[in-house]
C-alpha cells in the first residue's frame, strides 16, 4: 500500500499520515489496510476513504464487507480502484451510516446501486419502478389486480426488508455523494414508501385471500409521507378506507378490511433476521386508537361533518392515495378536500391551531428541549405549523396554496403574495437545513429520533456529511443556532400574524371577494356608494399580479376595517389613492401585509380624516409609522430643533431648505393626528406637541431667513433676532387649526446703525413668514403678529427697548393679559430672557391688577362675546366664543393670574389647566369649579379638533350636519350611531362651566 507513489517501509510511518488524514484510530487503520481482502487498495481509494464523513468506520464496514469473501465483495473492492465516482459513492455513504454498512456486510451484491449512474440519469427511480421492484421482491406480479404475493412468512418479510434498503442504499447514496436537495430526498423517500405499503399489502392478501373478493381498500399517506417530505425512518402515518364489493354485507367487508391493514402493518413493523422497515402509524384516524382501523366512505364523511377536531383537517391537508385501489383513495381525497379548505371558517379555528402548537412546545421533555430538532422553539414544527396555518387561513379562496408539500406551499405563499420573498426565502433556507440534519442524524444507524446529539464525535461526522470540515463542530453548532433563531423569529412573525385571525373570521365567500360576494358585502357593511366602492376594489384587485394578489389578501379584511370608521367610501378610495402611488414599492403592501396592526390602523385613519388622509398622500412613507406605537409617540422639542435645523443647513436654496424643514412639520403633524385618532394621547398632550412642531419649523425656517438675508446684504446681521410665541402657541395649546401667533423682536449689536439693524430685522421677519406660505404639497404655517403692540396698525418688529418702553406707557390690560402667554420660541436665547424680565412685571404685578383693569376685562369679555360671535351661530355649540367654550375658561385662568400670579409662583404659567391646577392649590378657586372649567376646555379643544381632523379644514362649531356629527363623534370614541351623546355631553359639560364663569369672572 503506497500513498505517495514510492513504497512505505514503516508503518509507522504510514500510521502518521493516515492520522493526518484525519482517521481517529489511524494504527486499526494500518492494520485493516494490510488485510487481504483491502491491500490492493491504491493511494486514491485512501484518501477518498478520508474524506468520509468518518473514515474509521467508512474503512472498518469496508474491511468487513470484504472479510465476507462474497464475490460481490472482491467486485467492489476492485471498483474502488477503477472507478473514481463509484469510489466516491461507495465511501460516502460508508462512512455516513452504519446500518447501510451493515446491509452491505449481509448483501454485498447491493453494493452494485451505488455505482456511479450514466450522465443524464435520473438520480432517483419513477415510483412505478420503486412499486414494482417491491412488488417482485415478495413474489407479487406487479401486473396484477390486486397484486398478491407468494408467500407471508419470514421470508417473504426478510424479501420485503432488503428490497427496501437496496433502494434505500441508492436514495443515500444521490443524497451524500451527489448533493441531491432534501426535497427531492425526501419524496423519493416517500415513494419508496408507496411502494412499500403497496407490497405489504400484497403480503397481507396472500394471508387473507378471500379479502380482497371482500372489500376494496385503499391506503392514504398522511403526514410527512403525505406531503412527499419523508424522512429515513420515520412513522409512515397512515388512514385506511374500504369500500364492500357488489353483494357484500357492509360489516363482513369491514371485518375483512381491518384484517388487510392488520396484517399491512404487521409486514412492515414485525422483526425478522433483516430488521424492520418502519412503524405504520394509523392513529391520525377518525377518534385516535379508540376508533375504528378501517372506515367507509360514508363513515368517514358523517365524522368529519359532525365530530372531527381543527387538528384532524390540519392532518388532512397531507391526505394522498398512496396503495391499494388508488381510485377509492382519490375518492376519499375528493370527500375531505371540502372539509380541509373550509376548516378556517370554524370558530377560533386560528386560535385553535395556535393553542396546539404551544401545547406541543410544552410537551418537550426537558432534557431534550435545547437540543430537539423537530418539536422544540424554532424547529421543524414551527415551520411546517406557520406554513399549514397560512394555506389553511388563505387557502379558502387561492386553489393556489392546495399543496401538502412545506417547501412547494411556501414558495406558493411567497408567489401569491401572502409572505414576504425574503422572509420565505429564508425559512425555506433555514428548513432545508433542519431538513437536512434530521436526515444525516437517523441515516447514521437508521433510527427514529430528532434529537441532536451532544457528543462532539457524532457532532463531527454529521458536520462533515454536510459539507463542514474547518471547524465542524463549531460550523455545526453555530449553523444549527442561526437558523434556529431564525425558523422562530418568522414563526412568531407569521405564525401569530393578528392579520391571520381577521381572514379566518371571514367566511368563505368574503375572503374570496368575488364580485357578487365584494357588491353585497359593501351593501351589507353599509357603503354608501357600493358601486363606487366596488370600481375601486376592482381597480386594486384585478390582474395576476403580485401587488393585486396581496390587495387580494387584505381587502376582504380592510373593507370591514373601513366599515369600522366613519366614512368608509372615502377611506377606500384614499386607500386606492395611495396604493396607485406606493403599490409597486417593495415596503408599502410587505408591510401592511406582514404588520396587520399598520393595515387596520391604515385604515381607520384613511377612512375617519381627511385631514390625516391629506397628509399621508403628500408622502405616503408615514405609513411605516403606523405598525409600532412608540413611532406614535410625540417628539421632544429638542429633538425637532436639532432635526429642523440639520434640515435648514443641508440646502444652499432657502426654498429648497424650507421645503425639508416644511416636509419634518408634516410628518409629524402626521404621527402627532395618528396618536389622535388612535386614541394614544391625551388632549394636553396633543396641544404640546403641535406647539412644539410649530416652534421647531419656525426655528429651522429662521435659520433660513437669516442666511437668505445675510448673503442678500452681502454682510453679517446687524441685530439680534428673537420669535416670541403668544396666544395658543404660547401656552403649547395649538390645535391641529391654528395659526402661529408671534411677536417679533431684535436687538441691535453695539456699534450698528439702527435703521439698518432694523430693516435687517424687517427682512428677516417677512422672509420667514414667506417661506412658510409658499404654496407647496406640504401645509402652510400662518405666521401671526396681530398681537404685537398696536396691532396691525404697529410696526412688524420692535427692539427691545421699543418693546419696554411701549409697556411701560402705553400697555393697556388686554396687553398685559395677552403676555401671559407670551413665550420665547426661536432666536437668540439670551434676548429671549431679556424679553421676559421686561414682561413678568407687567403680567405678573406686584400687588395684582386694580379694579378697573378688572372692569375693563370683564366689559372687553362681554363684548367679545356680544360682537364675534357669528350670526346665526348657537351659544351653547361654539367651542371659543360660546357659553363655557375656550374663551370662557381661558380668560378665568388669566384673570385669575392677573389678581395673583405675582404672589403665587404656581400661576406663572402660560398654559390654562396647570393654571387652573395652581389657583385651586393656592385657594383662589374650589377644586370642583376647576374640574368644570378643565372638562370644559378639554371638550371644547378636542372637538374643535376633531372638526379639523375628520374635515381636513377649520371650524369652532360642534357640528350639526346628521353625518359630520357622526364622524366627530365616532374620532372622539363615541360608539356608531350615539353622535347625540356627543352633543349633549357637550351642552351638559360647557353648562356647567358657564355656570363657574359667571359666579368666579362676572361676580
Amino acid at each position: 500500500m503506497t500513498l505517495d507513489g514510492a513504497a512505505e517501509g514503516r508503518s509507522g510511518s504510514l500510521q502518521g499520515r493516515l492520522a493526518r488524514l484525519g482517521f481517529a484510530d489511524a494504527a486499526l487503520a494500518v492494520r485493516l489496510l494490510s488485510d487481504p481482502g483491502l491491500v490492493g487498495l491504491g493511494t486514491d481509494a485512501v484518501v477518498d476513504l478520508s474524506l468520509a464523513a468518518d473514515p474509521d468506520l467508512a474503512l472498518a464496514t469496508l474491511s468487513r464487507i470484504a472479510e465476507t469473501g462474497d464475490p460481490a465483495a472482491r467486485a467492489l473492492v476492485a471498483e474502488l480502484d477503477e472507478d473514481e465516482e463509484s469510489r466516491r459513492r461507495v465511501l460516502t455513504v460508508l462512512g455516513a451510516s452504519v446500518a447501510l454498512g451493515d446491509h452491505l456486510v449481509r448483501h454485498p451484491g447491493d453494493w452494485t446501486v451505488l455505482r456511479a449512474h450514466d450522465e443524464g440519469a435520473p438520480d432517483f427511480a419513477p415510483v412505478d419502478v420503486v412499486r414494482s421492484e417491491l412488488l417482485r421482491a415478495v413474489g407479487a406480479d406487479p401486473r396484477a389486480t390486486p397484486p398478491v404475493a407468494s408467500g407471508s412468512g419470514t421470508e417473504v418479510l426478510s424479501a420485503l426488508r432488503v428490497a427496501y434498503r437496496r433502494r434505500l442504499l441508492a436514495i443515500a447514496a444521490a443524497d451524500l455523494a451527489d448533493g441531491a436537495a432534501f426535497v427531492e430526498v425526501s419524496a423519493a423517500l416517500a415513494d419508496l414508501a408507496d411502494g412499500t405499503l403497496e407490497a405489504a399489502l400484497a403480503i397481507a392478501r396472500s394471508e387473507h385471500p378471500d379479502a380482497s373478493d371482500l372489500v376494496r381498500i385503499a391506503v392514504l399517506a398522511l403526514g410527512k409521507c403525505g406531503g412527499h417530505e419523508l424522512n429515513y425512518i420515520s412513522d409512515v402515518d397512515v388512514v385506511y378506507v374500504v369500500e364492500p364489493r357488489d353483494g357484500v354485507d357492509e360489516t363482513e367487508a369491514i371485518r375483512a378490511g381491518t384484517r388487510l391493514a392488520q396484517s399491512l402493518m404487521r409486514a412492515c413493523n414485525a422483526p425478522t433476521p433483516e430488521g424492520s422497515i418502519w412503524e405504520v402509524d394509523p392513529n391520525l384516524r377518525p377518534e385516535g386508537k379508540s376508533g375504528a382501523l378501517v372506515r367507509t366512505l360514508a363513515s368517514y364523511d358523517g365524522y368529519y361533518r359532525r365530530w372531527a377536531s381543527t387538528w384532524e383537517f390540519q392532518a388532512l391537508l397531507k391526505a394522498r392515495p398512496a396503495a391499494g385501489d388508488l381510485d377509492l383513495g382519490a375518492a376519499f381525497v375528493d370527500l375531505v378536500t371540502p372539509f380541509v379548505w373550509s376548516a378556517a371558517d370554524r370558530p377560533n379555528f386560528v386560535e385553535d391551531v395556535q393553542a396546539m402548537r404551544r401545547r406541543v412546545e410544552e410537551n418537550v421533555p426537558a432534557k431534550d428541549a435545547d437540543r430537539q430538532l423537530k418539536l422544540g422553539s424554532g424547529g421543524l414544527r414551527d415551520v411546517e405549523f406557520s406554513v399549514q396555518l397560512l394555506q389553511l387561513v388563505h387557502g379558502r379562496s387561492d386553489v393556489m396554496l392546495h399543496s401538502s408539500t412545506t417547501m412547494t406551499a411556501l414558495e406558493s405563499l411567497a408567489t401569491w403574495g401572502y409572505v414576504g420573498r425574503e422572509d420565505a426565502s429564508n425559512l425555506a433556507q433555514s428548513y432545508a437545513f433542519l431538513r437536512t440534519l434530521e436526515h444525516r442524524i437517523q441515516l447514521h444507524r437508521l433510527r427514529r429520533t430528532h434529537v441532536v446529539p451532544d457528543s462532539d464525535v457524532a457532532l463531527r461526522h454529521i458536520a462533515r456529511s454536510m459539507g463542514m470540515r474547518t471547524d465542524p463542530v463549531a460550523e455545526l453548532n453555530d449553523a444549527w443556532k442561526k437558523h434556529r433563531r431564525e425558523v422562530r423569529r418568522l414563526h412568531e412573525k407569521l405564525f401569530y400574524r393578528p392579520l391571520l385571525n381577521a381572514v379566518a373570521r371571514l367566511d368563505a365567500g368574503e375572503a374570496r371577494l368575488t364580485h357578487e360576494a365584494a357588491r353585497q358585502r359593501l351593501e351589507a357593511l353599509g357603503y354608501v356608494d357600493p358601486a363606487g366602492a366596488l370600481r375601486n376594489l376592482e381597480a386594486l384587485t384585478s390582474g395576476v399580479t403580485r401587488r393585486a394578489a396581496i390587495q387580494r389578501t387584505l381587502l376582504p379584511v380592510m373593507l370591514g376595517w373601513f366599515a369600522g370608521a366613519p366614512n368608509p367610501d372615502a377611506g377606500l378610495l384614499a386607500f386606492r389613492r395611495m396604493s396607485d402611488s406606493l403599490g409597486s414599492t417593495p415596503w408599502y403592501l410587505r408591510l401592511l401585509r406582514d404588520e396587520s396592526l399598520a393595515a387596520q390602523r391604515l385604515a381607520t385613519i384613511l377612512a375617519s380624516s381627511r385631514y390625516a388622509s391629506d397628509l399621508l398622500m403628500r408622502a405616503p412613507e408615514g405609513v411605516t409609522m403606523l405598525a409600532d406605537d412608540d413611532e406614535l409617540v410625540p417628539r421632544t422639542r429638542e429633538a425637532l430643533d436639532a432635526e429642523a435645523l440639520a434640515a435648514a443647513r443641508r440646502y444652499e436654496d432657502p426654498e429648497v431648505a424650507v421645503a425639508a424643514v416644511r416636509a419634518l412639520r408634516r410628518r409629524e403633524l402626521f404621527r402627532t393626528a395618528v396618536a389622535e385618532l388612535l386614541g394614544l394621547a391625551q388632549v394636553d398632550d396633543a396641544g404640546v406637541a403641535l406647539s412644539a412642531i410649530a416652534g421647531a419649523t419656525i426655528t429651522g425656517a429662521l435659520e433660513i431667513a437669516e442666511r437668505a438675508v445675510t448673503a442678500e446684504r452681502g454682510s453679517a446681521l446687524p441685530t439680534r433676532f428673537l420669535v416670541v410665541a403668544m396666544g395658543r402657541f404660547g401656552g403649547g395649546e395649538l390645535g391641529f387649526a391654528s395659526d402661529a401667533d408671534v411677536l417679533f423682536v431684535h436687538d441691535p449689536l453695539p456699534g450698528a446703525d439702527d435703521r439698518d439693524a432694523h430693516e435687517a430685522a424687517l427682512a428677516v421677519a417677512a422672509e420667514l413668514r414667506r417661506l412658510l406660505m409658499i404654496p407647496t404639497p406640504d401645509p402652510a404655517l400662518e405666521v401671526d403678529a396681530s398681537l404685537r403692540p398696536e396691532g396691525r396698525n404697529g410696526p412688524l418688529v420692535r427692539t427691545i427697548a421699543s418693546y419696554a418702553s411701549y409697556y411701560e406707557k402705553w400697555s393697556s390690560a388686554w396687553e398685559a393679559q395677552a403676555l401671559l402667554r407670551a413665550e420665547p420660541v426661536a432666536g437668540d436665547d439670551a434676548l429671549g430672557r431679556e424679553f421676559v424680565a421686561i414682561i413678568d412685571p407687567l403680567r405678573y404685578p406686584e400687588g395684582g391688577i386694580g379694579e378697573s383693569d378688572v372692569r375693563e376685562i370683564r366689559r372687553l369679555k362681554a363684548r367679545m362675546e356680544a360682537e364675534r360671535l357669528p350670526r346665526g351661530a348657537d351659544p351653547g355649540l361654539h367651542t371659543k366664543l360660546g357659553r363655557g367654550g375656550l374663551s370662557d375658561v381661558e380668560w378665568v385662568a388669566q384673570l385669575i393670574t392677573l389678581q395673583h400670579g405675582h404672589a403665587v409662583p404656581a400661576l406663572r404659567t402660560t398654559r390654562t389647566v396647570p393654571a387652573l391646577d395652581g389657583a385651586v392649590a393656592a385657594g383662589l378657586l374650589e377644586a370642583e369649579d376647576a374640574e368644570h372649567l378643565a372638562s370644559a376646555w378639554r371638550m371644547a379643544t378636542r372637538v374643535r379638533d376633531a372638526v379639523m381632523l375628520v374635515k381636513g379644514r377649520a371650524s369652532d362649531m360642534v357640528p350639526t350636519d346628521t353625518r359630520d356629527l357622526a364622524a366627530v363623534s365616532q374620532v372622539l370614541g363615541y360608539p356608531p350611531g350615539e353622535s347625540g351623546a356627543l352633543l349633549d355631553d357637550y351642552r351638559r359639560i360647557t353648562r356647567r362651566a358657564r355656570g363657574v364663569v359667571e359666579r368666579v369672572f362676572y361676580a
